[in-house]
């Protein structure tokens, strides 16, 4: 079985790095992302969703590195779920109960600028996993 989520938003906090006491980086930042539209009462909602990423290794260090509060980037992964609830893990917080959905990242494309300015596709930054390649700049160089 395999799953995957593709995740584009902005980062709600600089991320934080840390090592594993194997040596490995881990670095975990928050990110937003929004919709809107409007209901049948004809008001405008905006609706926000968390998430909270965690990206291992080399490219870890690279998002420490790069990223900052209010950047946009990409996010491509798999849900990471409670186990003991198999959902998104539950806390309790000083307003009420909470929930946020965890994503450990393959991949992590830089969308915006440096100041949070949009930048043109073919300038946009990446840091990927291991396992994982970047995406074509350039569709001629789509494989197919």
């Amino acid at each position: 079985m395999y799953h995957t989520i593709v995740i584009v938003g902005n980062l709600g906090r600089d991320p934080e790095m840390r090592y594993t006491p194997s040596g490995q980086a881990v670095t975990n930042f928050s990110m937003a992302t929004s919709r809107q539209y409007t209901d049948s009462g004809g008001q405008r909602v905006e609706e926000t969703t968390w998430f909270r990423v965690s990206v291992w290794g080399k490219q870890a260090e690279v998002c420490n590195q790069y990223l900052k509060k209010g950047r946009t980037v990409l996010v491509e992964g798999r849900l990471v779920s409670d186990p003991k609830t198999g959902g998104p893990r539950v806390w309790q917080g000083q307003n009420g109960p909470g929930a946020s959905y965890e994503v450990s990242a393959t991949t992590v494309r830089f969308l915006g600028g440096r100041e949070g300015q949009a930048q043109s596709s073919g300038e946009a930054g990446y840091a990927t996993g291991e396992n994982s390649a970047p995406y074509p700049e350039a569709e001629s160089d789509i494989p197919f």
